[in-house]
């Protein structure tokens, strides 16, 4: 046996002489951390040995040290490391924060003891100076929390040490141990990294903390908080108290968005800054302009605090960059000066602001214009009109809501810098809701004043007139009931009795295109004289039509016309409402992806079984569900085959259920399902086994072949939780141990 292992370490050993004698390949870690990012960007290829001073595996994440010099390694699946392992990375570069290493393989060579821990202060950890590198901070725990962190539960401890806060995130998920944390003085040692914006900014730092033995208390805080006086909430500033050394720091760039007494916009190449300021001295949009004021960090993104504003006079404008949705909603574009263009859904005056809402490719987005400060609305110029349905192109700021760009697309606004951002490049179409509205006011307008003219020329036909009347009357019912969401059937239903009325007791009756008919079809058409209108669509094919059954012997009138007119007119603006308020409402429940549930109708459904279990003593399932190794096949194939990918697994998961089951995507690549009719935990535990095996079939995608699993976990009420949060809670809890212990049902 041990000639065997002999053999194989010197064909080992032969294959990484092979591999670093080929042209080109970086050797030591030394000269791949001596990268630029531009060099890093081509893809270089790598081998070099070094020891593991930190990995997570559920995450990937690698980091390696050498020499003085250290690495992010984005590791291989299956790979399976503790700190001090001496490992063979083989890979390629790739551009970060600083470079990278995307592996192709990682090889333990040996277990060897960890590089010597240097100390390091807040302020060389934040300008990047102690990236990747094994170090030891001295500080005090201000908060210790439970998160989750690559769907795994961690132990978040912020620090605050010499200079400022940083993260330490140390793999335990031990409880028990918060309560001596908070508040000690602790000597903690880890690996470095940073928090990082939508543009890869570095905003903050974490400490990557391999366990509880890498926190060493120094010093026990000297109370519990529990022991602590209650302090009235509106008393709070009492307990407050800062030492701030910050440097007051200088930028330049171009103004792009200034609002007097409140912020101002500086963007130099392919940085942009926010800087919060009280100055309203008179600044011009597009001059170059010098700002002071001390860093901070803002939502996540790097801003400029207590800011003072120069401007040089000197003309240096900003064309606005054109962008999709996807840039946008990336995190890339924080607070540059863009343009997109979308079709206005609705636009709403406020009191502090003006806002359009627009949808582009099937998204909704804001662009907002905020009124001057100190200015009544009465004072305030009329809003902008801009025609719903019409299509505009709006310039300004890109305001992002959150600074996390790895968890999927983050939500945006547009700041609008005037109203003259609002540019119009298309007219909307005639065929509209509001159109057709306008419509039927205009011919209720025009019936009614041909009824006065008729009442006035001969008061013999007042008859007529006051018959018109009631049409009208029971039109305009019909179009409040439209307006006021009734149902579709009953609306169509009282359109065709007013078509009815106005031909004397016609019957009349509506047929939706692959839909139901309705009204008054009698038995016998064959006997009538049969006129029809289509119902026209707004785009695409015809909504249904509209017939109505005449004497055989009678002559067409031009009264059948106008009012099969009107009725299809009536028909389309039904038709079409009920459909919109029908995908809106599919939208918010429904993920427009994979098209089963969203997080929001399985919480309703959620709390209504509850609601329903709790009045009659009953019991339900819940299965978590979490797609394994999902970020892997997105970086293999593509984000195109991921989404693919998603939808494939979705449609053998619903398969799997029985039609009073439900199948919801919570977001990213975790789902949940929610079972509402079980006798005992192993009709759950059922379902659940056959969610899994409809794994077992690799999905096929394009020329790939992929092969996946999933963890899972099963909750039971009221046995596993009584409340929404508690069952979630025992779910997840039992997929994560299912996924550490090779997926078996917990």
């Amino acid at each position: 046996m041990t000639r065997i292992i002999s053999a194989l370490l010197i064909i080992l050993g032969c294959a990484s002489i092979a591999w670093a004698g080929e042209p080109g390949v970086l050797t030591t870690l030394h000269d791949v951390a001596a990268l630029s990012n531009a060099e890093a960007s081509r893809a270089l290829p790598v081998a070099f040995e070094a020891t593991v001073t930190y990995y997570n595996r559920a995450a990937m994440n690698l980091i390696v040290q050498d020499e003085g010099s250290a690495i992010y390694v984005y590791a291989a699946l299956g790979v399976k490391l503790v700190p001090g392992d001496r490992v063979l990375v083989r890979g390629t570069t790739q551009n970060s924060f600083r470079p990278v290493v995307i592996s192709n393989d990682v090889t333990k060579l040996s277990h060897g003891e960890l590089p010597m821990p240097v100390v390091a202060g807040f302020d060389e950890m934040i300008r990047g100076e102690r990236d990747c590198m094994l170090v030891t901070v001295h500080g005090i725990v201000r908060a210790a929390d439970l998160i989750t962190y690559a769907h795994t539960r961690i132990t978040d401890l912020q620090l605050l040490i010499d200079g400022g806060y940083i993260a330490a995130l140390v793999d335990s998920s031990d409880v028990n141990a918060l309560k001596d944390l908070l508040d000690a003085e602790v000597e903690v040692t880890g690996v470095v990294s940073g928090i990082f914006d939508g543009k890869k900014q570095l905003t903050g730092i974490a400490l990557f903390v391999s366990g509880l033995s890498d926190v060493r208390i120094l010093k026990r805080a000297g109370t519990d908080f529990r022991s602590l006086p209650v302090t009235p909430m509106d008393k709070i500033l009492r307990g407050y108290h800062i030492r701030d050394s910050s440097s007051r720091i200088r930028v330049r760039g171009t103004i792009t968005y200034y609002r007097p007494g409140a912020a101002i916009v500086l963007e130099s190449g392919a940085t942009s800054l926010w800087i919060n300021t009280q100055t309203d001295q008179p600044l011009r949009i597009g001059d170059l302009a010098d700002a002071s004021g001390f860093p901070d960090v803002t939502n996540g993104y790097m801003t400029l605090a207590r800011g003072e504003i120069v401007d040089t006079h000197e003309q240096a404008p900003i064309a606005p960059r054109p962008v999709t949705w996807e840039e946008l909603s990336s995190g890339w574009n924080g607070f540059d000066l863009v343009s997109a263009e979308g079709r206005v859904l609705m636009a709403v005056r406020e009191a502090t602001q003006d806002e359009f809402v627009l949808v582009l490719n099937g998204h909704l987005f804001s662009a907002v214009y905020r009124h001057p400060n100190g200015v009544d609305e009465s004072q305030l110029p009329p809003m902008k009109q801009v025609p719903v349905g019409s299509k505009i192109r709006v310039s300004g700021i890109c305001m992002l809501f959150s600074s996390d760009p790895f968890n999927g697309p983050m939500a945006f606004d547009v700041l609008l810098r005037s109203p003259e951002d609002i540019t119009l490049v298309g007219s909307p179409t005639w065929f509209s809701v509001f159109n057709l509205g306008v419509a039927a006011a205009v011919l209720f307008i025009l019936l009614l004043a041909a009824g006065a003219r008729s009442w006035i020329l001969d008061r013999k036909l007042r008859h007529q007139t006051a018959e018109l009347a009631y049409l009208e009357r029971r039109r305009s019912r019909i179009l409040e009931n439209i307006n006021g969401s009734r149902p579709l059937a009953e609306n169509i239903e009282q359109i065709t009795e007013l078509v009815s009325f106005k031909l004397k007791g016609a019957p009349c009756w509506c047929q939706i295109t692959d839909g139901a008919q309705l009204g008054n079809r009698p038995p016998k058409v064959e006997a009538l004289r049969i006129v029809q209108q289509e119902i026209p669509a707004r785009s695409g094919p015809a909504l249904g039509v509209i017939y109505a059954g005449l004497d055989r012997l009678s002559s067409p009138q031009s009264a059948e016309s106008e009012a099969l007119t009107m009725a299809a007119a009536l028909s389309a603006l039904a038709i079409e409402t009920q459909r919109t308020y029908s995908d809106l409402r599919h939208r918010s429940e429904f993920d427009l992806l994979t098209d089963v549930h969203n997080r929001f109708s399985l919480d309703k459904q959620l709390d209504n079984l509850m609601e329903e279990a709790r009045q009659n003593a009953g019991m339900f399932g819940l299965i978590y569900i979490d797609l394994d190794e999902f970020k892997q096949i997105n970086d293999l194939y593509g984000h195109q085959v991921g989404d693919r990918y998603l939808q494939e697994v979705a449609l053998r998961m619903q398969r799997q259920l029985r039609s009073q089951d439900l199948l919801a995507r919570l977001g990213g690549d975790e789902f949940s399902a929610l079972v509402p009719v079980v006798r005992s935990r192993a009709q759950v535990e059922e379902i659940a086994h056959r969610i899994q095996r409809s794994f077992d079939a690799p999905v096929v995608i394009e020329s790939y072949s992929i092969k996946g699993s999933a963890s899972v976990g099963i909750a039971i009420f009221p046995e596993d939780g009584n409340s929404k949060d508690s069952l979630l809670g025992t779910a997840d809890a039992a997929m994560y141990v299912a996924k550490k212990s090779a997926h078996p049902l917990q």
